[in-house]
């Protein structure tokens, strides 16, 4: 990485998504922090990311690193709009992609469907070859077969082709030979090999994870391409990386070819971020929860660690997609700030998950939206400040917010408009519990022993009701919550995760073999982050996928480094048993085990920004309102409410606010409902305590 200078300090966050492009420049010369925040442009995202940079007083040309979090990849999958794509798999097995695991979630439900693949069958061709579980050569692979596919293809117009062979993951010899002549005989067209994002077993797993990333392949390239091509107009010659699922960062080359680890990308910045926030304050728990203005998403921080998974089901468990790369475990849901409302053909009122997104944006951002969401029911509640969004920069209509939402849901249902608008913000919030839930109560874990770090433009308007239907006594609003998870890439490190498939009962386990297999893997990541940092900021840690023998699924065990100072099989299963319990309640120290995968994380410290603390308050000062109170709608039985509004720029720390109020600042405004307690801590995070009532 270049080495900065006083004319080239910046590091730039830029974090894309549905409604809104954030960007966060911290200046390192001057330990400065500068935010800008446009509406996302959709049909050339580039441009709302260069205009943010503008807005943040800063420049691309200055900047001499770069970080990018995008929700295109995503919604590429979601939206079923990737390329025209061929899978090219094992002979036999052609339909795998289609059976899956057979899985009936809901057994009597008799509309249920099935996942549906990103590739047609038609568009699914079988190739002579095969190796065996040890990656063994039982058919060699037939070339002549595949380059008479490779012409086939092109008269069919495939834009990206996946391969998938049986048991790659042991021996890839015949997936990197079919991936060069695919290269050769297609020029231009996108390959994606499945031995290149998952050396785990797992077939059907294995061929949706790389059918996605070929899915999504030829958009995610053009698109990284595009922010290149610009950056060098604007004479960027810094690092450029992305964000990876994981939460950590990879470079832009390898982003382009494996792109479907930037699938959550900006999610996990979040987590990320609440990470942070959670040592600062000395929390050991705390569900990271982000409402922007397209979704609402939730992780988690447990005993300080963020929340891995190694895998997600895209679409949900019923009828989504398996992928199977290490990512941070996020839950998301179809509720954000821009989350339409509608009556539904029963005559019950309904939020989300359609959004009117940026373009053409919720009714009051007067850009031609006609269909009420959940910020123009935030706006007539008075939670919102028509002139002072966005710090004044954006005016909100609150007339035609009003026509709407009388219109279509409030005349319709007999129901009077401010019931109408509250009961908008409450479906949503229900929505959006059930998102937390699915994070921790489906996990084994208790929402009520968590805090919650609220972020994200609406994040702080709907927090404190989320936490009250889920009674959880704490809710954090760190600074500048409208670009967190922007803030949130600035504090991840350079990060590769490994895994490899190594089925050994752990009573015939040979620890040189065990102990060799995770040098391998951290050879590999230790020589990818040499290339942009010193190799003393390089740290690893191990885990293992262990489970009882007879078991399916099993359970990931984090192994310290003290186990391999003094490796032992005793030990080892002790790990195992002690996670299991924590994970299912039960587990049966008598019964044998069995490692099933290996895995390695290796990561590269960067530099990050420190927090600032806030200046102490003078003895007997209080916070400063501003000088408007404003009528407020919290609660049926108080109606609404005359409401301080306070600017958290003037806040000092130390500082307590009794509820009803309100703390309003550039890109977001915090909801203290009557009975919760803020208290500003040193660093300026909010800290609400939620009333028991």
């Amino acid at each position: 990485m270049q080495s900065s200078d006083s004319s080239r300090s910046y590091r730039v966050a830029a974090d894309v998504g549905g409604t809104f492009t954030d960007i966060v420049a911290f200046d390192a010369a001057s330990g400065q922090t500068f935010f800008g925040k446009t509406l996302t442009t959709p049909g050339q995202l580039v441009d709302g990311i260069v205009t943010g940079v503008d807005k943040a007083g800063a420049s691309i040309e200055s900047a001499r690193l770069f970080l990018h979090g995008s929700t295109i990849a995503i919604n590429t999958v979601l939206e079923r709009s990737g390329a025209r794509t061929a899978l090219l798999t094992t002979r036999g097995f052609r339909d795998i992609y289609e059976i899956g695991r057979i899985n009936r979630p809901q057994a009597y439900n008799l509309f249920f469907k099935k996942h549906q693949p990103l590739i047609k069958r038609s568009l699914r061709f079988e190739v002579n070859e095969r190796m065996n579980a040890r990656g063994e050569v039982t058919e060699a692979l037939d070339e002549a077969q595949l380059v008479a596919l490779a012409a086939q293809l092109r008269e069919l117009g495939i834009e990206s082709v996946a391969i998938l062979f049986f048991h790659s993951y042991m021996n890839p010899a015949h997936e990197i030979r079919a991936r060069e002549l695919m290269e050769e005989h297609c020029p231009g067209v996108f390959v994606s090999a499945s031995h290149e994002l998952s050396k785990e077993y797992r077939e059907f797993e294995r061929t949706s994870t790389v059918a996605a990333n070929a899915y999504i392949g030829p958009r995610i390239k053009t698109y990284l391409g595009e922010i290149q091509d610009r950056f060098r107009k604007e004479r960027f010659d810094g690092s450029f990386f992305v964000v990876q699922s994981n939460g950590g960062l990879f470079d832009v080359a390898r982003a382009q070819r494996e792109c479907i680890r930037m699938l959550e990308s900006g999610p996990a910045a979040g987590v990320i971020g609440a990470q942070v926030v959670c040592d600062r304050l000395g929390l050991r728990n705390a569900i990271a929860f982000d409402m922007g203005g397209t979704t609402a998403k939730a992780g988690v921080v447990l005993n300080r660690e963020v929340m891995m998974a190694g895998s997600i089901m895209v679409g949900g468990y019923a009828e989504g997609l398996p992928i199977q790369i290490p990512l941070i475990d996020t839950q998301e849901v179809g509720t954000g700030g821009g989350s339409i409302a509608r009556i539904e053909e029963g005559g019950g009122l309904r939020v989300g998950p359609q959004s009117a997104g940026a373009s053409p944006g919720p009714v009051c951002y007067n850009l031609g939206g006609t269909e009420p969401t959940v910020t123009d029911a935030n706006l007539i509640l008075g939670r919102l400040s028509a002139d002072n969004f966005l710090g004044g920069e954006m005016k909100l209509n609150q007339a035609e917010a009003t026509q709407a939402l009388r219109n279509r849901i409030a005349e319709p249902m007999k129901i009077s408009l401010t019931q109408a608008a509250n009961g908008i913000i409450r479906i949503a919030a229900t929505t959006m519990s059930n998102v937390v839930t699915r994070v921790t109560t489906e996990r084994g874990l208790d929402a009520g022993n968590f805090a919650m770090v609220a972020y994200g433009g609406a994040g702080p308007l709907h927090a404190s009701i989320v936490a009250r239907e889920l009674s959880i006594p704490q809710v954090i609003i760190p600074p500048s919550p409208g670009h967190f998870s922007a803030y949130g890439m600035l504090m991840a490190d350079l990060r590769w995760d490994f895994v490899r498939t190594w089925f050994k009962p752990v009573n015939l386990l040979d620890f040189g073999e065990f102990i060799g297999i995770y040098a391998d893997l951290e050879a590999q990541g230790v020589r990818i982050l040499q290339r942009d940092i010193d190799s003393k900021r390089i740290v690893c840690s191990r885990a293992a996928d262990m489970r009882y023998v007879g078991q399916e699924h099993p359970v990931t065990v984090e192994l310290p480094a003290s186990f391999f100072a003094k490796p032992d099989r005793i030990a080892l299963k002790q790990l195992f048993d002690d996670e299991h319990m924590k994970r299912y309640a039960f587990n049966a120290p008598k019964e044998p085990a069995e490692i099933v995968s290996l895995h390695s994380s290796v990561v590269g410290a960067l530099d990050k920004p420190e927090a600032k603390r806030l200046t102490a308050p003078a003895r007997g000062r209080k916070p400063v309102a501003k000088p408007a109170r404003r009528k407020v709608y919290f609660t049926e039985d108080a109606g609404f409410v005359n409401t301080p509004v306070y600017a958290r720029q003037n806040l000092v720390a130390g500082q307590r606010i009794a509820g009803p109020a309100l703390v309003e600042e550039y890109a977001s405004t915090t909801v203290v409902f009557p009975g919760d307690k803020l208290e500003v801590s040193k660093h300026g995070d909010l800290v609400i305590t939620i009333g028991r009532s």
